[in-house]
């Protein structure tokens, strides 16, 4: 079946797969016999339990995340997470240690600091975060409770090319990353993502934590920000985003049907490559990060005439390539490539660049 459908460029909510959204569609109005949606059943129900306890089965098959770590399905997006990592977490010494390579990690510092003496490991400000700092460039406390990175830099377009080593738990915001190429998760004391990028519709909210580190939040901290509070409950505390879990779950059937985190690695850095060649090797337009810390999921570029870009972002729309414009405390232009963005997306997107290029030298 034909769909008249734009490549969507967003950063978030972003696209989800034809086959995902085509599967939702059929079970839409009677789910597996049951007579009802999804989005009208009982979170209680045996049909739902189903639901849930499969996602949560195939995100540890699809994550290969070892039986020592919790998932849980939360809400709040991960900007909730910002306050709720240090209130579960920061618990020991009640310092925690932070790199800010972008706006959203730069918020969790900030919030951090409400809580306890979070401290700043790493910046990349001073060349307005377009570097991922190195390893030997990392002020570690030696006795931080944990500390915290946000993987991929939804903004500016820069990931981590490393897992920073650390003698505490290492956090990271994996929210614009997540499932687009395999992590060894015990690396990690906890993960979470908000879902809208590369998971689900927005809403869900996914967290991976290791087991030991839940059931020490502090006093102050709210039931409803207490990890082993949903830890106990299955997720199922109070009415989870259902929906949303839902959609997570066929989601994780066709990465599973396309072979796997590492199929989709490949097939993403595939994506990548075409874009970032083409930035390479042209004369109008250029990305701005330093080549070893590029994000395979977001891909930001500029001409160096905020007219010519905003030009380009109006033009690109009315051609079927719609959400380019970068984010607003950057200017330019961003091109989201997740999962979903299908490879002709890319390989029209790029035909299109260079057009406009031929046409404003």
């Amino acid at each position: 079946m034909s769909y008249d459908r734009v490549y969507n460029f967003s950063a978030g909510p972003s696209m989800l797969p034809v086959p995902v959204l085509e599967k939702a569609a059929a079970e839409m109005l009677n789910y597996n016999g049951s007579g009802m949606s999804v989005m009208e059943m009982s979170h209680r129900s045996k049909a739902y339990e189903e639901i849930i306890n499969a996602c949560r089965d195939k995100l540890r098959a699809v994550m290969a995340i070892p039986e020592n770590y919790e998932i849980l399905f939360l809400q709040g997006g991960a900007s909730s997470q910002f306050a709720m990592v240090p209130l579960n977490l920061m618990n020991g010494t009640g310092i925690a240690d932070y790199a800010v390579t972008g706006q959203f990690s730069k918020k969790a510092y900030q919030e951090a600091k409400r809580y306890g003496d979070a401290r700043l490991a790493a910046s990349s400000e001073d060349r307005n975060n377009t570097y991922i700092p190195a390893q030997d460039a990392l002020k570690l406390s030696d006795d931080a409770d944990y500390m915290h990175i946000c993987f991929n830099n939804t903004i500016y377009g820069t990931k981590w090319n490393y897992i920073p080593e650390t003698k505490c738990p290492l956090v990271a915001d994996m929210s614009s990353c997540i499932l687009s190429e395999p992590v060894d998760v015990s690396r990690f004391g906890l993960i979470y993502a908000g879902a809208q990028k590369n998971m689900a519709p927005a809403g869900l909210t996914v967290v991976i934590a290791r087991k030991d580190l839940l059931g020490k939040a502090r006093d102050i901290t709210p039931t409803m920000f207490n990890y082993q509070i949903h830890a106990d409950g299955e997720s199922m505390y109070n009415t989870p985003p259902t929906y949303p879990i839902y959609v997570c779950k066929l989601v994780l059937e066709w990465i599973e049907s396309l072979g796997g985190l590492t199929e989709m690695q490949k097939i993403n850095a595939a994506k990548a490559a075409i874009l970032y060649d083409y930035l390479d090797e042209s004369a109008l337009f250029k990305n701005p990060v330093e080549k070893e810390a590029r994000s395979m999921m977001n891909v930001t570029f500029v001409t160096g005439n905020a007219d010519l870009d905003a030009a380009f972002c109006k033009e690109a729309g009315a051609a079927g390539f719609v959400s380019v414009k970068g984010h607003r405390s950057v200017g330019g232009m961003r091109a989201s490539i997740y999962n979903a963005m299908p490879v002709e997306g890319v390989e029209k997107l790029v035909a299109f660049m260079k057009d406009f290029e031929c046409k404003n030298k």
